[in-house]
């Protein structure tokens, strides 16, 4: 019989970090991650594929990501430390797999896609702005973004968390009223569909869309920072999850009420044709800065949760020491924050985030499918600690959410199914060389 692993909150990697975040700002966060550039643009695509059936789509991403998000809660009230999924995976399977979901998850997803998005709110801000389209300040731009960006979360988490927060807030409310005006001003007779669509459309779909509803995950990265995790984490994530897909559904319903047919040809900002049809001129350039300030309020967030993700693994060894260290003033890890920023604006100035943008949607999918395996196992081998959040079920819930994940991986390409895999098998050799010089280095 195997010797039990040390539980995840004895290890003491976030010593001196101040555990500032609680339920209403880590829900109010997870909001943000998710609530990001996917929403202004996907409801014409989604359309595109299904119809008026499209809501069919967000049914099924909704319960996708609330069977996922209830995994992540489950282990994330009995763990204490910073890592977020990376410390969930590392905890049930091993250094080796931690450190490859970190590879996957925080490099390839997470990085490359604020370096994408970044390239997106500049090209939002371009008809306002006309010289963004030049190279040098467009590329100073981005400079000043990643680097204003990393700044603020430098001085201190409650300036990111305050930042994320309002983000939130301004970009959420244009969304309501559009929803509430939209709700008044459609054709619920568009809402309609006269056939089913078939599996392999709506698994199309559903694998489209399904990014707009990823990244609340996220918020839970700076565990070390999270205040009363067995109460804040439950309250947090799954009211964040709730209101997200409520604000979803609704976008959708009110986007083919309004526009009908017309949704799926609007392809590059349908919001902004349903707030041009509802309020004229004044409500397309609302929702045209509202794009703009949701990528923002995203590249926000996520610099604010994501470079936590470095801790654990500069603690491991397997990044140098000074990665993991904390400001002696500030109290943040500002050495994490700095390289992650920096990597993003690399990847935006450079345009090497291009091969990896066909790895972003199957390295997410394996990183959610295996802290649902995680879950399942530490409910098999670990006793539950006293005020621990535990789903209701049994291991439905995260036999059910592999099974989800499975099925929106199976839509795939090949080319990214050997993309995945290759990236895999390049941070599990990685990480076997790196320890093998580290116990070489012991010995001598």
């Amino acid at each position: 019989m195997a010797m039990p692993r040390a539980p995840v909150h004895a290890r003491t990697d976030d010593a001196g970090l101040d555990r500032a975040i609680g339920p209403w700002t880590l829900g109010a966060n997870a909001v943000n991650l998710s609530l990001g550039a996917g929403i202004f643009a996907l409801p014409a695509a989604v359309a595109a594929i299904l119809g008026p059936a499209a809501i069919l789509a967000y049914l099924i991403c909704g319960l996708a990501i609330a069977l996922v998000l209830t995994c992540f809660v489950e282990i994330g009230s009995q763990t204490t430390r910073s890592g977020g999924a990376v410390a969930y995976i590392e905890d049930s399977f091993g250094p080796m797999a931690g450190f490859v979901a970190w590879v996957v998850y925080t490099l390839v997803f997470c990085a490359a896609a604020d370096a994408a998005i970044s390239l997106v709110f500049v090209d939002a801000m371009a008809p306002a702005v006309p010289i963004l389209r030049s190279g040098l300040t467009r590329a100073a731009t981005l400079v000043a973004l990643f680097g204003g960006l990393a700044a603020v979360n430098i001085a201190g988490v409650r300036h990111g968390v305050r930042l994320a927060v309002a983000t939130t807030a301004v970009k959420v409310l244009p969304l309501v009223v559009v929803i509430v005006a939209g709700l008044m001003a459609m054709h619920w007779s568009e809402l309609r569909w006269a056939a089913w669509p078939d599996a392999p459309r709506i698994g199309e779909a559903s694998l489209l869309l399904f990014f707009a509803f990823s990244g609340a995950e996220a918020a839970l990265t700076p565990g070390g920072e999270i205040r009363d995790p067995q109460r804040s984490i439950p309250r947090g994530i799954l009211g964040g999850t709730v209101a997200l897909v409520v604000v979803y559904v609704s976008v959708q319903i009110v986007s083919q009420g309004v526009l009908g047919s017309d949704l799926a040809s609007s392809a590059e900002a349908p919001l902004a044709a349903v707030a041009g049809r509802v309020f004229g001129q004044a409500g397309w350039s609302l929702m045209i800065a509202c794009t703009a300030l949701a990528i923002f309020g995203t590249l926000a967030g996520d610099i604010l949760a994501s470079p936590r993700g470095l801790l654990p693994i500069a603690a491991d060894g397997l990044l140098p020491a000074v990665v993991g260290s904390v400001h002696p003033r500030y109290r943040t890890p500002h050495v994490a924050i700095g390289l992650y920023a920096g990597l993003g604006c690399a990847m935006a100035l450079s345009g090497a985030f291009r091969p990896l943008a066909i790895l972003s949607s199957g390295s997410l999918l394996l990183v959610y499918f295996v802290v649902c395996l995680a879950a399942l196992k530490l409910r098999l081998t670990r006793a539950r600690p006293a005020g621990a959040f535990r789903a209701p079920g049994g291991p439905l819930v995260p036999v059910a959410g592999m099974i989800t994940v499975a099925w929106l991986l199976a839509h795939s390409t090949p080319a990214e199914a050997a993309a995945l895999v290759g990236t895999v098998a390049a941070a599990g050799a990685y990480y076997l060389v790196r320890r093998l010089v580290m116990r070489r280095a012991a010995r001598s």
